[in-house]
């Protein structure tokens, strides 16, 4: 078995998404024998009103104090819950840096897996931030969308495979999983790999072997125009609570812009998604 998923970063602020994030960590933890640690990251109100601090104090003040509900609220959501799962073990942090990714990011450094958001337009704090992190921090992060997380997360698990960096950091991430799971899925499309190796040489399916994994092969011959839309399609279709799949992006203007695929991917998800840069 490959090392467990120790340590477990969740974002986590005070909205409900938070709460359905935390859970999705909870249950992941104490499969693993995990520690969960919940990091209270949000862009403080004094930030998103423009001109407040040339209001004078008391405007300020009340900003604060917003704030200082809105964290009680939080703190008191994550307590209530821990109440509900004693046996896992779970610690709370505040950020006192910002911007929320680069907080997120400097701690995901010490965390096996990240525990984020689906981006939501509603939540300036999430746009941008699944990249921003994965980007900078390098490490693994599941995230969690919108809609009702399955009660069992992994127990199917569809992985999204091309031979490139991304896909296999993510994979590797994804290994105490699959190592779980009860099936495994793996979808690829377009010519089969080519090294230039003859013999005995290294691919996916001897890696998954070598771990104890037996997956289920779904080769198409020429990849989709719209490989974002039919990957959740894909897994949909085999009945996974969790898709694997690296997050690929370029650089532009000083911005790490995402892929046509992992952008639709990030709107469109009705499952969990495990993704690594």
């Amino acid at each position: 078995m490959s090392s467990p998923l120790k340590q477990l970063l969740v974002h986590f602020d005070d909205s409900p998404a938070a709460l359905k994030r935390l859970d999705v960590a909870r249950r992941l933890a104490a499969a693993q024998g995990g520690l969960v640690t919940a990091l209270y990251a949000v862009t403080p109100t004094l930030m998103d009103v423009p001109f407040a601090a040339e209001a004078g104090a008391a405007a300020v003040a009340a900003l604060r104090d917003i704030d200082c509900q809105r964290q009680q609220r939080a703190r008191a959501g994550f307590e209530l819950a821990l109440d509900e799962s004693p046996g896992v073990r779970a610690h709370w942090a505040e950020a006192t840096a910002y911007p929320v990714a680069a907080a997120l990011a400097a701690q995901a450094f010490y965390a096996d897996l990240l525990v984020l958001g689906q981006p939501d337009p509603k939540l300036p704090d999430t746009r941008g931030l699944v990249e921003s992190v994965l980007n900078a921090s390098g490490k693994p992060a599941l995230v969690v969308p919108h809609a009702e997380t399955p009660q069992a997360v992994g127990e199917t698990i569809a992985i999204a495979w091309k031979p490139a960096r991304e896909a296999a950091r993510a994979l590797a991430a994804a290994v105490p999983l699959l190592q779980r799971a009860r099936e495994v899925h793996v979808m690829s499309w377009g010519p089969q790999e080519d090294d230039g190796v003859r013999g005995s040489h290294l691919n996916l399916d001897g890696y998954l072997h070598e771990r104890g994994i037996q997956p289920q092969w779904h080769r198409e011959p020429a990849e989709p125009d719209f490989i974002g839309e039919l990957l959740l399609s894909r897994a949909f279709d085999l009945g996974a609570d969790l898709l694997v799949m690296g997050c690929y992006g370029h650089s532009r203007a000083r911005e790490w812009v995402l892929g046509g695929a992992s952008r639709t991917v990030l709107r469109s998800m009705t499952i969990p998604v495990l993704m690594a840069h």
